[in-house]
């Protein structure tokens, strides 16, 4: 689950004009994630009076919020026209400019909106660090001295301490987090995403049981404070994640207090994508698809929909619905294509093109394994989960499809399926190549998966079976001294570890197939050499056939 963005400031005293309520309602509306309703209340004020800068400024803080960019800088710039607190709407410009990666544009608005400011104003500069952490390129660096700057003014002012609360937890300064968060609390007790956040970090230290009771303290001050149970979900999923054995009672738990969330908040259509979000986190596909459904009843014209049916829908079996819904999604020009949608679109081609006997269309592999990768492309770890299905192929004896899947994770070091899928990969190669005729062998394959062994060595150098499978693909390429390199490479490491290794059947087998294969490799040049290793065969395996029939044509 991504970090949920917050940008406003909670609820602050006023006890004046009408507009000023008002505008503090929509800020208790936004704290409590009830994004609706928040923009319903800004725009009555906007219509009531339009000179309310300030109205403007953090109405195009949801709509930022939100991903509707256009909105959000109509409403900057209709702030910008206003008289009073007009300044603040050069901070939301600076916010695009630092998502355009326009630092110096957005440093020049910023100096815009506080060059007028009074002594003892601070709000400008709390604004302005949440623009930093809530940029698509977050500055925490930046957001800590510009909130230092308003701790000077005012060192109890419980909104800063919330702030920098949430650069230093951004920047993974754990202990100035945790430090800042109780302050803030301390300094307003009714601040109760402060209260939060001090669950929120043991749940990043995986203290799941001692952040579920935080949580439910700032619940048993108010039972109706939504955020806290989206909290809970998440922190319930992430146990269930971690501890398998917990999986399937945290992950209800999960799912019923995300609900107690969307209970709280609006019902928006977008609370409800943050719900099928969520839905594909814990991996309730069936739920998901109906809630996609209910969606596009709805709402028909929104195809971000349609990524959630396409998912979904790969996940129950409907491939078609699968391509056509994803195919939908990424035709919209306005719609951000993630790997994630390229990873299913190209399961779903491929899951299209597999008949009833599990064989495989090449053409429906070749068009799905393209698109996997697009999917790499975007997001390069999204590689780590294709590792299940590389052993499905590789289980129905599909070895050089397999070995198209292992090699994306082959070549990804950053993967933790790096090693795994390495292994795989080689001996998918290897299978894939091994029953055939030498002339119709993948030379080219074969010498990449033992290139890819050396890899598995020099991060693995224990990993002695690397030997054995070079030795094996040495055979398929007919190189007769890297069979007497490896395999005598294989035999040095196996018999190093003691007779009781040796006498093991599964390893004793293999120390014949490397005696053997020697022997065979010397038969042409050396017959010394190789009636010596037939022999040492004869030795581990009186019966073996191989090897005595070998001797025998060597004589």
């Amino acid at each position: 689950m991504n970090k949920f963005k917050i940008f406003s400031l909670a609820l602050v005293a006023s006890a004046t004009a009408a507009t000023a309520q008002d505008i503090n309602q929509a800020k208790k509306a936004i704290d409590a994630e009830q994004f609706d309703k928040a923009k319903t209340i800004l725009k009555t004020i906007i219509k009531s009076k339009p000179s309310d800068g300030e109205a403007n400024f953090v109405l195009g803080n949801v709509y930022l919020n939100q991903s509707v960019v256009d909105s959000a800088k109509i409403y900057y710039n209709n702030g910008l026209q206003a008289s009073d607190k007009k300044n603040l709407n050069y901070i939301g410009l600076g916010q695009l400019d630092l998502d355009a990666k326009n630092t110096t544009a957005a440093q020049a608005n910023f100096a815009l909106a506080t060059k007028d400011m009074r002594k003892k104003d601070v709000n400008e500069f709390i604004y302005i660090a949440r623009a930093y952490m809530n940029s698509d390129n977050p500055d925490y660096k930046n957001a800590v001295e510009v909130l230092k700057r308003a701790l000077v003014v005012d060192p109890q002012n419980a909104q800063a301490l919330l702030a920098i609360g949430d650069a230093y937890y951004g920047s993974n300064n754990q202990n100035e987090a945790y430090k800042s968060y109780r302050d803030a609390f301390t300094a307003d007790n009714t601040l109760l995403r402060a209260k939060m956040q001090l669950g929120v970090l043991l749940k990043g230290a995986k203290s799941y049981d001692e952040a579920i009771k935080s949580f439910n303290e700032v619940i048993a001050l108010d039972a109706n404070y939504g955020p806290v149970y989206r909290e809970l979900a998440e922190t319930y999923y992430k146990w269930a994640r971690n501890k398998p054995s917990t999986s399937k009672v945290n992950l209800q738990n999960a799912i019923t207090n995300y609900e107690k969330y969307l209970s709280l908040t609006d019902y928006s259509m977008n609370s409800k994508m943050r719900h099928a979000d969520f839905l594909i986190l814990v991996k309730d596909y069936k739920q998901l698809e109906t809630v996609a459904n209910k969606m596009i009843a709805e709402d028909k014209v929104n195809p971000r929909i349609y990524r959630y049916l396409g998912y979904a829908a790969y996940e129950n079996g409907n491939v078609d619905v699968a391509i056509k819904s994803i195919e939908d999604f990424m035709k919209a020009p306005e719609n951000k294509v993630i790997g994630r949608d390229y990873y299913y679109l190209g399961l779903a081609k491929i899951k299209k093109g597999t008949a009833a006997d599990g064989t495989i269309d090449q053409a429906a592999f070749d068009a799905g394994l393209a698109d996997i990768k697009k999917a790499i492309e975007l997001e390069p770890l999204v590689v780590e989960e294709f590792a299940d299905f590389g052993k499905e192929l590789f289980g129905k004896k599909q070895y050089v499809q397999a070995a198209s899947i292992f090699e994306l994770g082959a070549n990804n070091k950053e993967s933790k399926n790096y090693l795994d899928d390495a292994v795989y990969y080689g001996i998918s190669v290897y299978y894939g190549n091994a029953g055939k005729p030498v002339e119709s062998r993948d030379k080219a394959a074969l010498e990449k998966a033992n290139a890819t062994f050396d890899k598995v060595l020099e991060a693995s150098p224990t990993y002695d079976e690397a030997y054995l499978y070079k030795g094996r693909i040495s055979s398929a390429l007919d190189k007769d001294d890297l069979i007497i390199k490896n395999y005598e490479e294989y035999v040095t490491k196996i018999t190093a570890k003691g007779a009781e290794e040796v006498a093991k059947p599964a390893t004793a087998k293999k120390i014949v197939e490397a005696y053997n294969a020697i022997g065979a490799a010397y038969a042409n040049t050396d017959k010394v050499k190789a009636l010596e290793y037939f022999n040492k065969t004869l030795v581990l395996d009186p019966a073996n056939t191989y090897a005595a029939q070998s001797i025998k044509s060597l004589k």
